[in-house]
């Protein structure tokens, strides 16, 4: 079994330019998460924040077949931790800027804006997020017309 931590140190030896920090610690954490049932599709890193100049908070981003995670293992005690389920994902944006680019995800709750990636791994992160989320999301629509 590959495990967040491979898959994230994977991801930053591809795209190199990406800012990110204690991938260990975050991967750790993102393990503990998921599920036996669950199947690792994709893992990145990124900074989440709303400036690229703030380098202090480093997530790692973990696609399952049922859901994307975000984990951050804080410094000296403590974590962050969100589930975003296909029922509750709405659109996925892209962003490139001079240095990085962001990934602003939309969800029926809140807008998840994950930035300081190297601009090369935008196209794969979409990629990889919308093909999951969209095919999960169709057997949450599937399951609320049964049940009704």
């Amino acid at each position: 079994m590959v495990t967040v931590y491979e898959k994230a140190k994977e991801f930053k030896r591809k795209y190199p330019a990406t800012v990110a920090f204690r991938i260990k610690a975050h991967s750790k954490l993102a393990q503990k998460f998921v599920g036996n049932d669950e199947e690792i599709k994709y893992v990145f890193v990124a900074q989440k924040n709303f400036k690229s100049y703030e380098f202090i908070n480093t997530n790692v981003i973990v696609l399952t077949n049922k859901r994307l995670l975000v984990a951050t293992k804080r410094l000296l005690f403590g974590y962050f931790y969100k589930a975003i389920t296909p029922d509750l994902f709405n659109d996925i944006t892209l962003r490139s800027g001079l240095l990085w680019g962001k990934v602003v995800i939309d969800t029926v709750k809140e807008i998840v804006i994950l930035s300081n990636i190297d601009k090369a791994a935008l196209s794969e992160i979409e990629q990889n997020i919308s093909n999951v989320m969209m095919e999960e999301k169709k057997k949450y629509v599937r399951e609320s017309t049964k049940s009704e």
